[in-house]
C-alpha cells in the first residue's frame, strides 16, 4: 500500500545539523538565502487523534475539519473546535485516499490523492454533493477571495473556481523551486502558508505573485519523547479566525500545537 511519508526513524534519530542540512535541500534554502525567517511560539496544546494520518486541516468559525488519508483508511470529520467533539463523519471508500479539504461558501471539497476526484460536501454533515475530475496529483487546498487555491506536490499553486473546480490561473514561486508544496492554509492577512513535504519547514507565500514571504522552522515541534514508529511529517496548518494563531500538526501526531509566528 503506497503511503505518502517518510521513514520514520530518520525523523527520531537525525542530529540537528542532518536536519538542517535536510531543511536546505528539501526547500531550496541555502546559507545563502536571505528568506526573512519567522519564530514559531507553542501557547497551547490540544490532543490529536494518534491514528489520523493528517492530510487538511481548516477552521471556519467554531469547526475544525480535518481530512485523513491512507486507502481503505481515509475519512473527513468536522469537530467542535472548544470541546473536540465530533460534529461529523463521513469514510471515502477504498482505494480513494483523502487529501486537502477547504470550505468554499456553500460547499467544503475534499481532495483525493491520485485518483483524479474533487469531491464537494455539504459543509454541515459532510454528506457528497457531487464528484468532479481534475488532472494531476490532490495535495493542498485553501479558499481565498472567492477562489481556490490548489497544490499538487510541485511549487505551482492552481487557481479553481469554487463552484466548479475549473482552473482559472495559477502562480509559481519565484524562489524555492523545487519544493513540493503540501497541505495549505489561507490566512487571513492574505497569505498562504504551505507546510513542504517531507521537511518541517512552512513557506509563507503570496499568492499574487509567488514570492516567499517567510520561512518558518517546525522542526523540534513534536518532542522526540512523543514520537512513534508511526509518526510521520508535519502536516496540517489552519488559522484560527478572530486570533493571530495557527493550528499546527501532523500524520498520526499525538497533539495539535496552537502557535504564533513572530519574527525570528
Amino acid at each position: 500500500m503506497e503511503r505518502k511519508r517518510r521513514a520514520p526513524v530518520a525523523a527520531v534519530t537525525i542530529m540537528l545539523s542532518a536536519a538542517m542540512a535536510l531543511a536546505a535541500t528539501v526547500t531550496g534554502c541555502t546559507s545563502r538565502d536571505n528568506t526573512p525567517k519567522l519564530r514559531l511560539e507553542v501557547v497551547a496544546t490540544r490532543p490529536h487523534d494518534p491514528g489520523a494520518f493528517t492530510e487538511g486541516l481548516e477552521v471556519d468559525g467554531s469547526v475544525l475539519y480535518e481530512s485523513t488519508g491512507l486507502s481503505g483508511h481515509s475519512y473527513i470529520q468536522a469537530i467542535d473546535l472548544s470541546t473536540g467533539a465530533e460534529l461529523a463523519r463521513a469514510d471515502l471508500p477504498a482505494p480513494l485516499f483523502g487529501e486537502g479539504i477547504t470550505r468554499a461558501g456553500d460547499l467544503l471539497w475534499q481532495l483525493t490523492y491520485k485518483d483524479g476526484i474533487a469531491i464537494a460536501r455539504d459543509p454541515a454533515t459532510l454528506t457528497e454533493i457531487r464528484r468532479t475530475r481534475f488532472d494531476g496529483e490532490g495535495w493542498g487546498l485553501c479558499t481565498r477571495d472567492n477562489r481556490v487555491l490548489m497544490s499538487n506536490g510541485g511549487a505551482t499553486l492552481t487557481f479553481r473556481d469554487p463552484r466548479t473546480f475549473a482552473v482559472t490561473g495559477a502562480v509559481t514561486l519565484t524562489s524555492h523551486r523545487n519544493v513540493r508544496l503540501n497541505e495549505l492554509d489561507c490566512a487571513p492577512d492574505g497569505s498562504v502558508y504551505a507546510n513542504t513535504w517531507p521537511s518541517d519547514t512552512i513557506l509563507r507565500i503570496d499568492p499574487d505573485t509567488g514570492d516567499v514571504l517567510a520561512t518558518i522552522d517546525a522542526s523540534g515541534l513534536l518532542p522526540r519523547s512523543a514520537r512513534t514508529p508511526d509518526t510521520d511529517v508535519l502536516n496540517g496548518i489552519a488559522s484560527i479566525p478572530g486570533t493571530d494563531r495557527f493550528l499546527l500538526t501532523g500524520k498520526k501526531w499525538p497533539t495539535s500545537y496552537e502557535v504564533r509566528f513572530s519574527p525570528a
